[in-house]
């Protein structure tokens, strides 16, 4: 199945492209900006250690990001899925352009992902993506990742980040916070990958969300196929997106409760239900308007 139909995203999508008002923060690498599905987009970069524009295409910073930005902002009509392709994407890259082509999620310190968490939030991000897996952990970086967590709830900054991809059933001081959505990946059918992320705090807050063979931009201007949580992630960013684009007045946690329990499947499980983008949509439509969409 199409991996945006599978996700009740089509039927949204018709009804916006996204608003420039909403801002989306990708914490990832640099994004080739250069790529002809990317020139119409609002993409503006941080202040940071690191340039937002790929200076070298064929690092898996520039290739990751570059994926993640397409499925965001691209062009309607473009190989990508292109979600929401009128909100602002800020970019705060924290992934050096190291030659490294394994294709795997790129990592970042805890002390790393909060600061650019805290900069994403000043900069009025409405929601934040995050496809990163935490190395080198300790307590005092964990304590201050879990600051600035608890900063983005604070200001209502809505953070969806990827499970990771090491097929482990767990969690970590991503994951198990209450603010962030855990997104798991799962195949053409709503089944989890075998290397997807798994666990309590997944399955009770998450949310799962294709990430197998999904068409993305490639850096060398060619199309590309994806795979992982780091693919999944922004379907759930792009939908949270929308909802936001659709509803400015909205509560973002009253966003946030739409789209993560508009499902039809009960929790209780480590593996997280289905995203249901169009019953979310539903569910707000009812809330503002006093009815539902058919």
């Amino acid at each position: 199945m199409c991996p945006l139909e599978l996700v009740r995203l089509s039927a949204l999508m018709q009804y916006s492209q996204g608003r420039p008002e909403i801002a989306v923060a990708l914490i990832d690498g640099a994004v080739a900006l250069n790529h002809p599905d990317l020139k119409g987009a609002d993409i503006r970069e941080l202040p940071g250690n690191l340039r937002g524009t790929c200076v070298r295409t064929d690092t898996a910073a520039c290739t990751h990001a570059t994926l993640v930005a397409g499925v965001l902002v691209a062009r309607r009509g473009s190989v990508a899925p292109a979600i929401c392709p009128r909100c602002t994407l800020l970019l705060r890259p924290i992934f050096a352009e190291i030659a490294d082509g394994n294709g795997q999620m790129p990592g970042a310190t805890a002390g790393e992902l909060a600061e650019a968490i805290i900069d994403s939030v000043d900069s009025g991000a409405a929601v934040i993506n995050l496809s990163s897996a935490l190395v080198q952990p300790s307590p005092k970086g964990e304590s201050k990742l879990q600051e600035a967590l608890n900063y983005a709830a604070h200001h209502a900054a809505i953070i969806v980040a990827a499970a990771g991809n090491q097929g482990s059933v767990g969690g970590s001081a991503i994951t198990r916070h209450p603010w962030v959505i855990p997104v798991a990946a799962c195949d053409g059918q709503g089944r989890p990958l075998n290397e997807s992320n798994l666990g309590s705090s997944i399955g009770r807050r998450g949310l799962s969300a294709p990430g197998k063979g999904i068409t993305i931009l490639g850096t060398d201007g060619k199309p590309q196929t994806f795979g992982g949580t780091s693919a999944a992630a922004p379907f759930v960013t792009g939908a949270i997106a929308l909802l936001l684009s659709e509803f400015p007045g909205a509560a973002p946690a009253q966003i946030k409760l739409a789209a993560t329990e508009a499902v039809a499947t009960k929790r209780g499980t480590i593996t997280p239900p289905l995203l249901d983008a169009w019953a979310a949509y539903q569910v707000m439509t009812l809330a503002h308007h006093g009815r539902k969409v058919t």
